[in-house]
């Protein structure tokens, strides 16, 4: 069965995309979002996204814990934010390769901001049959498509929470 190599979802959140993105470009605060990011630590200690800035990502599902190593591709303020995992660890990320990429697009509507999270498979070289076996055994069952869907559409809905309770700026 040939894999999904890609999925996606949106949300209107009522706050500006410049702010939106402030937020989400933050690899620290991911894990107020997220259901399985603990949060990272950027390289250098950097606040506001550039393209080459570098972080490592906590992240934990069920008793299972593991570190990434991640570059940011894209940084363009209040309309697109994009990073690639390219290594992955138990403590530390030494399994180096092409994992996935994490894109967030911000376009501003009609009372507030459409939000898209996209989650890519960059993992192409695995054949479908093992990438797929791969993924069930890790996910209890699912492909990581089918897992990420639920995972971005949980994300969305506590950034949406999260981005609404918060005092506009002003």
């Amino acid at each position: 069965m040939a894999r999904t190599l890609a999925v996606s979802d949106s949300i209107i959140i009522q706050a500006a995309p410049s702010v939106i993105y402030d937020q989400v470009s933050d690899p620290t605060l991911m894990g107020h979002w997220s259901p399985e990011n603990l949060g990272a630590t950027v390289q250098g200690g950097s606040r506001g996204a550039f393209v080459g800035m570098k972080f490592e990502g906590y992240n934990k599902r069920g008793p299972v814990r593991w570190t990434t190593r991640c570059t940011v591709v894209a940084a363009d303020r209040g309309e697109r934010f994009a990073f690639r995992v390219h290594a992955i660890g138990r403590r530390r990320p030494l399994l180096r390769g092409r994992i996935a990429t994490w894109e967030y697009h911000f376009e501003a509507v009609e009372g507030g901001t459409r939000v898209t999270e996209t989650w890519r498979d960059d993992r192409r070289t695995w054949p479908d049959a093992f990438a797929n076996a791969f993924d069930k055994l890790t996910t209890r069952g699912h492909t990581f498509a089918e897992f990420q869907r639920g995972n971005i559409r949980r994300t969305l809905d506590k950034l949406k929470k999260a981005m609404e309770a918060a005092p506009t700026p002003s």
